[in-house]
C-alpha cells in the first residue's frame, strides 16, 4: 500500500476505537500522558498567556485542555472526524478549544489554518502513527511565527517505536531475590510498518511506522528547523513501585518517550 491507503487505513482504525482511547485518556490523560507528555512538553513550550497554540494529532483533546487552562488560544486537530468530536464533548467554557478535522499528512490542508498564526505548535505521540512526516515539518515552518516552536513528544526511537521486547530476571543476591527488568531490540535503522496495540484490550490495533532518530528528524532539518532542547523522560522508582505486571512503569532507567522542541534559525 501507499502512504495514502496506509493514512486511509489509519483513520478507519482510529475512528473504530475512538470512545476506547477516550475513555482510556479521560480528562486528564493516561499514565504516559500525565508522568512523560505532558510534563515535558510544558516544560519545553514555556507557554505565556494570551499565545496561540495548534496541537497537531489532538486525540481526545487531554494536552489542548492543559494548555487552555494555562490562559493560551488553542486550536486542535486530528484526522479522526470521531475522535474530534468526542474532544469537543469535553470542552467546557473555561476551556474552549477551537477543533477540526485535518489531515496532517496533507501539507495543503494545514496551511489553510493561517501562515504565520502559531506561537507554538505541538505534536504529542502521533508522528508514529503517520506514513510520512514531511508535509506536517513542511506546513509547520510557515504556520508558526518566526520566534514560534515545535515541540514534539513521540515513542523513543532507539527503545519504544521499535517492537521491543519485555523481560524480567530473577535472581538470588546475598540472600535477598531481585528483580531487574530490561527490553531486548531486534531492529533499529530498518522497520517496516508493523500493527501493535497501543493499550491493553483495546478493539482494534493500529499502524506503527518506526524511524531512527536520523530519519526522525531529517525532514525537520529539511523544512528549515534547528532542534534546541530534547529530553528523554522515564517512570520514576515510585511509579515502578506501584506497576503491576511487566509495563513500561518498571524500567526506570529506559525512557520510552523523547520529546523535543525545533525552532526556525533567526
Amino acid at each position: 500500500m501507499d502512504a495514502k491507503q496506509l493514512n486511509d487505513e489509519g483513520r478507519a482504525i482510529w475512528g473504530g476505537k475512538a470512545r476506547f482511547w477516550d475513555a482510556l485518556h479521560g480528562e486528564r490523560g493516561n499514565l504516559f500522558h500525565q508522568r512523560l507528555i505532558a510534563p515535558t512538553a510544558l516544560q519545553l513550550l514555556d507557554l505565556r498567556v494570551g499565545e496561540t497554540v495548534l496541537d497537531i494529532g489532538c486525540g481526545n483533546g487531554a494536552l489542548a485542555r492543559q494548555m487552555a487552562g494555562l490562559g493560551v488560544d488553542v486550536s486542535a486537530i486530528d484526522f479522526s472526524a470521531e475522535m474530534i468530536e468526542l474532544a469537543r464533548q469535553r470542552n467546557t467554557a473555561d476551556t474552549a478549544i477551537h477543533y477540526s478535522v485535518v489531515d496532517a499528512t496533507d501539507e495543503s490542508a494545514l496551511l489553510k489554518l493561517g501562515a504565520r498564526r502559531y506561537d507554538a505548535i505541538t505534536c504529542t505521540m502521533a508522528l508514529m502513527d503517520m506514513p510520512v512526516i514531511a508535509p506536517l515539518f513542511s506546513a509547520a515552518s510557515q504556520l508558526l511565527k518566526k520566534s514560534g516552536c515545535l515541540v514534539f513528544a513521540t515513542a523513543h526511537p532507539a527503545f519504544n517505536s521499535n517492537n521491543p521486547v519485555f523481560l524480567q530476571e530473577k535472581a538470588d543476591q546475598a540472600g535477598k531475590a531481585l528483580e531487574q527488568y530490561a527490553i531486548k531490540i531486534y531492529a533499529y535503522l530498518e522497520m517496516p510498518p508493523v500493527k501493535g496495540a497501543g493499550a491493553p484490550g483495546e478493539p482494534l490495533p493500529h499502524i506503527y511506522y518506526h524511524r531512527p532518530l536520523s530519519a526522525l528528524l531529517s525532514d525537520a532539518f529539511e523544512a528549515g528547523f534547528v532542534l534546541d532542547a530534547l529530553l528523554e523522560p522515564a517512570f520514576t522508582q515510585a511509579d515502578a513501585d506501584r506497576a503491576q505486571g511487566l509495563t513500561w512503569a518498571k524500567l526506570t532507567q529506559i525512557p520510552p518517550v523523547l520529546t523535543g522542541r525545533l525552532r526556525l534559525p533567526a
